[in-house]
């Protein structure tokens, strides 16, 4: 299991290629390709990339599905015996992206499902379809 851990909205996020993850919204259209290059550690078939602060040569690439707000927060604020009370709302504006592939020194460590399956060639894909 390749997976690299990644640094966006101020936050670290772990991420697998083939998988979505709710971020901090993102200046991106939907269907858009996203790099991130904030890299902190990829590990790959057991071998470990630990960045000092970052990976260098890293990238992990990644496509917004959409954008949406997430779950309400409530703020209440109370003091005591003075009858003063705020109640305040917040829904944080995030962005759905799903991660297509892990990218170390411009070799693909790891990649989306369907994407493996996208990219087999036409030979083996018609030698499959007669049999």
């Amino acid at each position: 299991m390749t997976y690299a851990i990644i640094e966006t909205g101020g936050k670290q996020l772990k991420v697998e290629a083939g998988r979505f993850y709710d971020i901090e919204l993102l200046a991106a259209q939907p269907d858009e390709k996203v790099t991130i290059d904030k890299v902190l550690l990829i590990q790959h078939d057991g071998e470990l990339n630990i960045g000092q602060p970052l990976v260098a040569g890293a990238t992990v690439e990644g496509t917004v599905l959409r954008h949406l707000r997430g779950r309400k927060v409530l703020v209440y604020k109370m003091k005591p015996k003075k009858k003063t009370r705020k109640k305040r709302g917040h829904r944080q504006e995030i962005t759905r992206l799903l991660i297509n592939s892990i990218n170390l020194n411009g070799a693909v460590l790891a990649l989306e499902e369907a994407a493996i399956t996208a990219q087999a060639s036409p030979e083996e894909t018609t030698a499959e379809n007669n049999q």
